[in-house]
């Protein structure tokens, strides 16, 4: 990888000292170990800024550079605790600072920040903000309550929410981003950025030269007041270790997003769907023939039948019409002249039969003599008896 860069540092116009400091890595262990590039912004009163941005920059090009094991993203955060631990032993949290770096190493982009100090990439024309802003601020533009242009210009604008040294122990956001050609990545601290707006470091980076682009940004800054000091670190991509070949195995293709990592940090994911029709299939068991087996389960009992209120009321007026049918409907059917007590009526057909004369007696001339069955006769067979109730 072939890099030019340019760093410079300004009092601005309200100061009457520089808290800011900034670092280059050196040309002999970038080659092996990647270009860092570095920038603090102190805070903590008169000289306790100067003191920290001091030991911030420098803790972390030496540690960085003093570890040589293949994982430099890990070096690089480590770099930033010990920074932290070092001034939090100087000061004992009554002075800390902003650290913001960025590492070029193996056509990939690692940026490393605490606090409100910035890291922004340029490229085919576009601008944007790799790092995170540690700020009040920048929490209300993540949650929607303000804008990023209303973020400029509010008096809460200097409050950061995280810096190196005013606690025992830190926590580094760090991204990963694969490089291109000709990119250009922008370090700077607030007293630039506060002052200048994207588009407008956009312009400046993109046509001037390095050495001339990071002069003219600082001017720019101070005509505007220079309220704050003012530090800009400029590097610009001009050869990558794979442009023009097939990349090495494991290298990474160029992207457009950042991403950011997590050291030491492990996200349990739930099982889902996707997951579980990715797992073995599940294999069937055979039935173990010596176990018993499991009883079958009882049938259920019917339900036991109920008299509700309804059939009750229903065989109750079925008993009412009924008793009134006989008490009433009865009378109209019997025969008149009867008497539903009186004994039922019988008709007798009489059998003649020629009766012997009598010796003296007379009978009536033409009539027919009737004899009248003894007591106790049934009736012939064929007699019909019909009752009337």
């Amino acid at each position: 990888m072939k890099l030019r860069h340019s760093a410079r540092t300004d009092v601005g116009k309200t100061r009457d000292h520089n808290e800011d400091s900034y670092g280059v890595g050196s040309a002999e262990l970038a080659e092996q170990l990647g270009e860092l590039l570095v920038v603090c912004d102190g805070m903590g009163g008169h000289a306790a800024g100067e003191v920290a941005s001091k030991i911030g920059t420098d803790t972390i090009l030496a540690v960085y550079y003093g570890d040589s094991a293949d994982d430099r993203q890990i070096a690089l955060v480590q770099a930033f605790e010990q920074a932290n631990s070092a001034i939090f032993a100087r000061g004992q949290g009554s002075m800390g600072t902003t650290g913001v770096a960025a590492l070029l190493h193996h056509d990939a982009l690692l940026v490393a920040n605490v606090g409100d100090s910035r890291a922004y990439l340029i490229r085919d024309g576009e601008i944007r903000q790799v790092s995170r802003d540690h700020s009040f601020v920048s929490d209300q533009v993540a949650a929607g309550l303000i804008t990023p242009e209303q973020a400029r210009f509010s008096p809460h604008r200097n409050v950061i929410t995280r810096a190196l040294g005013y606690q025992p122990e830190v926590t580094v956001d760090i991204f990963r981003l694969p490089l291109q050609l000709n990119d250009m990545i922008v370090l700077s601290s607030d007293g630039l950025h506060g002052l200048i707006s994207d588009s407008e470091i956009l312009q400046i980076v993109t046509t001037q030269p390095p050495e001339q682009a990071t002069q003219a940004l600082i001017e720019l800054a101070n005509s505007r007041g220079g309220t704050d000091n003012i530090t800009v670190v400029l590097a610009q991509v001009d050869a990558l270790e794979w442009y023009g070949a097939t990349p090495a195995l494991g290298s990474d293709a160029p992207d457009d997003e950042p991403e950011e990592l997590h050291e030491r940090t492990t996200v349990e994911l739930p099982v889902t769907g996707q997951f579980a029709a990715d797992a073995a299939p599940e294999v069937p068991i055979a039935p173990d023939s010596s176990a018993t087996p499991p009883a079958a389960p009882a049938p259920p009992m019917p339900p036991e039948p109920r008299l509700n209120w309804r059939g009750l009321a229903l065989a109750l007026g079925l008993l009412v019409v009924l008793i009134a049918i006989i008490l009433f409907a009865a009378p109209t059917l019997l025969a008149p002249g009867t008497s539903p007590t009186s004994p039922p009526a019988t008709t007798t057909t009489a059998v003649t039969t020629p009766a012997p004369t009598t010796p003296g007696s007379t009978a009536a001339p033409g009539a027919a003599p009737t004899v009248a069955p003894a007591p106790g006769t049934a009736l012939p067979t064929g007699a019909t008896s019909k009752s009337s109730y």
